[in-house]
């Protein structure tokens, strides 16, 4: 099964996204991500059997232990890709604590044989695939307020013609 590990977004955090989001619709075209697929990936592992999520469960509770909360903070729009075909993202903050619980995830997957993509971790969450950017300047956007997240998640990924569908198999709660 196809899958990966998030840091789930607070709510509220949530709710600015998806306010950010609606801003953007008036001036880009693309596919817009749904809500409840908003999430900050740490690590993407792709194809794993049951024995790999089992591995992948118990790195996530050694990459967890005695962990705080994080803060998420927005820190200005991105994209990959080309203008006319880009992937545009709401870029965080690379706070000591985000990077180093990444960081930790990695490791401990390492430390289980769990394989993952190993491109650097840019914290970001994914607003709009497929987004054809505007010639010139957006116009001003609210970005949402600081938040802590709580809520490490190994997700199963299902892709089908209307995009992508995230399931939780595992959570660790971090201390609040």
């Amino acid at each position: 099964m196809r899958t990966f590990i998030a840091l789930e977004l607070p709510e509220l955090f949530e709710d600015e996204v998806t306010a950010l989001a609606r801003q953007l619709r008036d001036v880009v075209d693309g596919r817009f991500m749904r809500r409840e697929t908003y999430h900050v990936t740490l690590a993407f592992l792709g194809e794993v059997d049951e024995a790999g999520v089992r591995d992948a469960m118990a790195a996530l509770d050694e990459a967890c232990v005695g962990r705080s909360a994080v803060e998420l903070a927005s820190d200005g729009l991105g994209t990959f890709g080309r203008p006319r075909d880009a992937t545009l993202w709401l870029g965080l903050r690379p706070t000591p604590e985000l990077l180093l619980l990444a960081g930790d995830v990695r490791l401990a997957l390492d430390a289980y044989g769990v394989a993952y993509d190993r491109k650097t971790f840019r914290p970001h969450i994914t607003l709009v695939r497929r987004a054809r950017m505007p010639q010139g300047e957006l116009p001003a956007l609210v970005f949402p307020e600081p938040g802590q997240a709580a809520r490490v998640t190994l997700f199963k990924s299902e892709l089908s013609s209307e995009g992508a569908t995230y399931k939780p198999l595992y959570t660790v709660e971090l201390a609040r």
